[in-house]
Order: structure tokens, then C-alpha cells, then sequence
């Protein structure tokens, strides 16, 4: 029998109930893709709002700060800041007090940070506080439901050298203000940059800042991120080599203490600043974070003024020191050489008596600079007239800046009859310029003023422009702008005649070699040929007497500027002591730093240790210092190439020009 191919068919029921299932499915699918996408579309709009990108800011770096030798002097240390972001459609007020518990903030400060930053055009954020704690970071952390603004984020900070080492050359950071923001060809500046603030950070704040980069960061509602993209690296500040030699600041950092007053080393070949300090000081650290502002106050209401650079702020009278300018008018006009007095302790040519502070008898030009004699240079300038001695002050810089490459320098002032017209509307007496002459009455200048003078003059004339960062090292377009915003008297040569310029140099030679009426032999220095000058400056009328129980204020402001070695000088070295107890204390304050830089080359000539065996030496006496140089009860020597404190070398009373 014959069987075909048998056909297996579907019944017909089984088949409508697959259908029917099929069709069914796909209306669930449907519905629930239309219940989602439709009914449900306001509700996930809502939760998506609650996502959201953050822009956030990749500070670069900024560029480290090296000694003259490679030293790193200022660096950067890694730090985790707390950010405040602006969160959509919640306000963060009610909420201040309790970040600022959390945080240890100021709670007014808190709130000014905020306005300053929502003042901030397209500003997202804002470093509310820098090196977080670990209870600050517990805070946050416990605390990231209820305040999503929060957000802590890696950066670099600012390391400066303690103790105020150096600030007031090295400067600080601090937030740039809204004035400042809007002040001409500032592009490259948001709100809430930390930009440079005096001394070297401020001068080339363009080439250590660097240039930020960002990341955009979606974030959920309880401000944890999701996922990174579009993120553009930072780059990082250009490092700098200063001109300054670590162990010589620390020797002109511990040798003038904790004395009101500052210091200037100079390479008076080529104006390179080896030492700059001035004090009191600040700390810089403390400065570059979130100040305290009843600190702030403090520090600028101080009377000893912390924050100004006295090394190229303060306008002073010089004293005596101008007796060297005064000897290069003399003799260069033919007057000095040949001028010959008898000094019986002042003179009174015009009925006012001008005291000498000694009777020191018969004086030349040859003597006159070591005595420091007041008589022989009221005569010297009366014969001058203050036409001629104005036009050398002027010529060899007093009233001008130098031009260093630090902020905010001050001209001094150099006196004039048409100055004593425009601005006292009074006419010029010879009186008047009796008290040029001995460099008191209007006459001011500042120590970085009196290194480049003294020892251009030492230098037969050749002037040196002063500065802090070796400029090889700048892009010239940045070189040519620093010359046009810090202009001075630069460069100079003003020829002095040989025989002129070798009295003067033996002269400032004189003035640290025993004798009796030499102003500064405690400053003499064996086998070193080291000149200078030292000057009074009374702060009241000359030759007027302070009374004993006037304040501190009153007692006269001590210069010494010395050079080594006396003619054609590697080294310019201005000391001031404010309210001081003798210019020959300066003078040895100066003595020291000579005899640091001198032992130094020496060993780096010998091949013998020089870094780690002077360091290791100022190192110990800093420590001893702390003992008994910290109200300058003591006085720092350096001799045979050892520094070391001699508790016998008090400071003198005496009042020595």
C-alpha cells in the first residue's frame, strides 16, 4: 500500500491563541513605552534636573622659585580645597551657618566670599577653604546629602620658607579683586584666581601662574560624579632662577634679628641682589590662604609696618652716607682738594649754630670721610651751593627709583629750591642747604638707592640697574614691558676723575681701620679690604637734644653702606637700623655679610665644602640666636671664616656718624 508524504497542520485554535498572545504582549510593550515616555515624562525630567555638569577648573601649577645656584627656595606642595559650587534652584543661605561650624569659617567671611564670587560673570565655583583637615573632610563626607554644593578637589598650593625668610623679595598670593579684574589688559583673569602679591611673585605673576585647564564633570543631586568629559590638562608655570644666594640671605636674615630696618647685597658689578631683607616680616604661608581678618588688621596697623619692603620702600634721610656723594661734588668741582677746616664742634655762619658731633680739629678731604666731620662738609656745601649738589645727587640717582624689578619702589626725594616753592611755597635758605650737605633736612632715600650709589661711585661711576631675576631667562617681549613698567635710573656711567675716585675709596677705608675719630672700626675685617660709610640720621632738627624719656620713636634711623674691596667692588652691602642705637653696629651687621661672602669664595676657589659646611655653621648659630639675639642683645660676629655669636659684643651706646 502506498502511503504519501503526511502534512503535520496546526490546529486551528492553538494558532489563534498564539496570535492572540503575540498581539497581547505588544499592547503591554506599548502601553508601557507610552506610560514612560508620555505620563511619565515630567517625572524623569525632575530626576535628570537633579543630574547635572560641572565645569571644574585644573589649577596649573605655578612655576617654583630657585637661588642663584639651583636651590629650590620656593615651591609647591600638593593640598585638598573645598569648593563651593552653584547648585540649580536651591539656596544655599540657610545653610551658611552650618558649613561654617563644620569648616571653622568666619560666617561673615563666608558670606563675602560668596557674594565676591557670584559676582563672577559665568563663575560656577569658588575655594571657600584650602588644606582641609581631616575633620573638615569628615564633615563633608557626613554632610553630602543635605549640602550637594560641596565639593573637595586635589590642588597645588604655595610653599614659602618659614619664618618669614625672604618674603618681602619673594612676595605672596592672594585673590584677585574685582578692580583689579577690571583694570586694562587683564584677559588672561577670572574671579577667584590667586594672583601674585608683592616681590617676585607679583613682578612676574604672568610667567610663574601658568594656565589653568578644566574638566566638565556630571555630578549627581547628592554631588558625586558620574562621569568626566571634554577635559583640557593644565599647564604649568615657568620656574625661575633668582639672583639671590641662600646662605648670604640667611646670614643678613640672622644678623639683623628681629632690629626694625633691612638689608641690601648687591653685585655692584652688574646689580645682581644677593641678600634683600627687610623686617619685621611676615609670614607668607599664612598670607596665601584665607587670612583672618582680625590678623589682616593687625598686620596693617602694625606701626613697624610688616608688609612694606623697607630694602626699596623706605624714604629716610641718609645721614652722613651722603657726605661720599657730597666728596665726589667737591672734588670733581675743585673745591674739596684744596679745602682745609678747623673743626671746634660746628660751625655758625648764618646766626644758627649747626653742630659736629666731635671737636675733631684740623680736617681735609683726606680725614673728613673717616671722621665723618659735619664742619668740614656745612662749609664744603655752602662754598657748593645747592644748585651744584643737586645736580650730582640727581645725576648719580637720589630722588629716582633704580628700577629693580620689585613692586612698588619709592623715589626718595632729592631737595631743591624750586621744589621748596612748589610745594612748601617757601623760599631756599643757605640753612637749608648747610643740612643738604650732611644728608639731613629733606634729603630721603632708600637702602637699594644707597647700594647702587655708594657702589656705583666706588665703581668710578659706572651705575648698575638692580635686580632679583636673572633676565637671560625672560622672552625679550617680557623684558622690554618690565623696563616700561618698572623705569629708573638703570644703567649709568658718570666718569670720576682717578685722583678724585682713589681719595674717596681710601677714604671709605679709613672709616673701618682703627682710629679715633673713625666711625666704624668695630667693622674692620682682617685681610679683607672692606670700605664704607656709615651715617646718623636724627629724626629731629640737627644737633637738637632728644630728651632720655622720649619714646623709641625718636632715637635717629642708622645707616652703614660698605663695599669690598674698595675700588672697582664685587659687593655693595646697605644696612638700616631704624631707631637704632649706633651707625657702627650697622656697620658690623654689614662686616658680616662681607666676611660670609668672602669665606664662601674662598672655599668655592679651594675646592673645599661650601653648601652643606656653611649651612651646617649658620644653621647653629640661627638655633643659638634664638637665645640670645632675639631683641638684638647680642651681636652677630663672623671671623675666620666661623660664624658665631659673641654674648660680650653688646651694642654700644655711642652715637658715631
Amino acid at each position: 500500500m502506498d502511503i504519501g508524504p503526511r502534512e503535520e497542520k496546526l490546529p486551528a485554535l492553538k494558532l489563534t491563541i498564539f496570535q492572540y498572545m503575540i498581539v497581547g504582549i505588544l499592547t503591554v510593550l506599548v502601553f508601557g513605552l507610552w506610560r514612560v515616555q508620555i505620563l511619565g515624562r515630567t517625572g524623569f525630567q525632575l530626576l535628570a534636573a537633579k543630574n547635572s555638569i560641572r565645569k571644574i577648573t585644573i589649577i596649573a601649577g605655578r612655576g617654583k622659585l630657585f637661588d642663584r645656584e639651583n636651590r629650590l627656595l620656593v615651591g609647591n606642595y600638593p593640598s585638598l580645597s573645598c569648593f563651593i559650587f552653584s547648585q540649580a534652584g536651591r539656596d544655599i543661605g540657610p545653610d551658611l551657618p552650618l558649613i561654617a561650624r563644620g569648616l571653622k569659617l568666619d560666617l561673615d567671611q563666608l558670606r563675602a566670599s560668596l557674594r565676591y564670587y557670584r559676582a563672577g560673570v559665568g563663575l560656577q565655583s569658588g575655594s571657600i577653604k584650602q588644606d582641609l583637615t581631616d575633620d573638615d573632610i569628615a564633615f563633608i563626607e557626613a554632610h553630602r546629602n543635605e549640602l550637594p554644593e560641596l565639593q573637595m578637589i586635589e590642588e597645588e598650593r604655595r610653599l614659602y620658607p618659614g619664618d618669614g625668610f625672604a618674603a618681602h623679595l619673594i612676595g605672596y598670593l592672594g585673590q584677585i579683586n574685582a578692580e583689579e579684574l577690571n583694570g586694562p589688559n587683564q584677559t588672561t583673569y577670572r574671579m577667584g584666581d590667586y594672583i601674585g602679591r608683592a616681590g617676585v611673585e607679583q613682578v612676574y605673576d604672568e610667567l610663574l601662574r601658568g594656565r589653568d585647564g578644566s574638566s566638565d564633570v556630571m555630578v549627581d543631586s547628592h554631588g558625586s560624579v558620574l562621569s568626566y568629559s571634554k577635559t583640557q590638562p593644565a599647564v604649568p608655570g615657568g620656574d625661575l632662577r633668582l639672583t639671590i644666594d641662600i646662605d648670604l640671605q640667611k646670614v643678613a636674615e640672622l644678623s639683623l634679628g628681629e632690629r626694625n630696618g633691612a638689608i641690601v647685597a648687591m653685585d655692584a658689578r652688574n646689580g645682581e641682589i644677593l641678600a634683600l631683607v627687610s623686617r619685621p616680616s611676615f609670614d607668607a604661608n599664612a598670607l596665601s590662604v584665607r587670612v583672618n581678618r582680625v590678623d589682616w588688621i593687625g598686620l596693617t596697623n602694625d606701626p613697624n609696618a610688616p608688609l612694606m619692603n623697607k630694602a626699596i620702600q623706605s624714604q629716610l634721610a641718609p645721614g652722613s652716607t651722603f657726605k661720599v656723594l657730597m666728596s665726589v661734588a667737591g672734588l670733581q668741582e675743585g673745591i674739596a682738594q684744596h679745602l682745609k677746616v678747623t673743626c671746634t664742634g660746628g660751625w655758625n655762619p648764618y646766626g644758627k649754630f649747626h653742630r659736629c658731633h666731635e671737636n675733631h680739629g684740623a680736617v681735609d678731604i683726606n680725614s673728613a670721610i673717616p671722621f665723618s666731620c659735619d664742619t668740614f662738609y656745612y662749609i664744603l656745601g655752602d662754598k657748593l651751593g645747592i644748585d651744584r649738589i643737586f645736580q650730582y645727587a640727581t645725576r648719580f640717582g637720589f630722588g629716582q627709583k633704580t628700577g629693580i624689578d620689585l613692586p612698588a619702589e619709592q623715589p626718595g626725594l632729592m631737595p631743591s629750591p624750586e621744589w621748596s616753592r612748589r610745594y612748601h611755597h617757601a623760599e631756599w635758605f643757605p640753612d637749608d642747604t648747610l643740612n643738604v650737605s650732611i644728608g639731613q633736612g629733606a634729603v630721603e632715600a632708600s637702602p637699594i638707592q644707597l647700594a647702587r650709589i655708594i657702589g656705583g661711585i666706588a665703581s668710578r661711576g659706572h651705575l648698575v640697574r638692580p635686580h632679583v631675576v636673572f633676565q637671560d631667562q625672560l622672552p625679550a617681549s617680557f623684558r622690554d614691558s618690565l623696563l616700561e613698567q618698572l623705569p629708573g635710573s638703570g644703567e649709568a656711567n658718570l666718569p670720576i676723575d682717578p685722583a678724585n675716585w682713589e681719595i674717596i675709596t681710601d677714604g671709605m677705608a679709613a672709616v673701618t681701620q682703627p682710629g679715633i675719630f673713625h666711625t666704624a672700626p668695630r667693622a674692620h675685617l682682617d685681610a679683607i679690604d672692606f670700605a664704607g660709610k656709615t651715617g646718623t640720621a636724627q629724626l629731629k632738627g640737627h644737633g637738637e637734644i632728644r630728651d632720655a624719656n622720649e619714646s623709641a620713636t625718636s632715637t635717629p634711623n642708622m645707616w652703614f653702606v660698605g663695599v669690598a674691596p674698595r675700588r672697582n667692588p664685587e659687593l655693595v652691602v646697605a644696612v638700616l637700623w631704624q631707631n637704632g642705637r649706633s651707625s657702627s653696629d650697622a656697620a658690623a651687621i654689614a662686616a658680616n655679610l662681607v666676611a660670609a661672602y668672602v669665606e664662601k669664595r674662598r672655599r668655592i676657589e679651594h675646592n673645599l665644602p661650601t653648601d652643606a659646611a656653611i649651612q651646617a655653621e649658620i644653621g647653629a648659630v640661627w638655633a643659638e640666636s634664638d637665645k640670645t639675639n632675639k631683641k638684638g642683645e647680642g651681636a652677630v660676629q663672623i671671623r675666620a671664616g666661623r660664624f658665631f655669636i659673641d654674648p660680650k659684643n653688646t651694642l654700644s651706646e655711642s652715637n658715631g656718624n
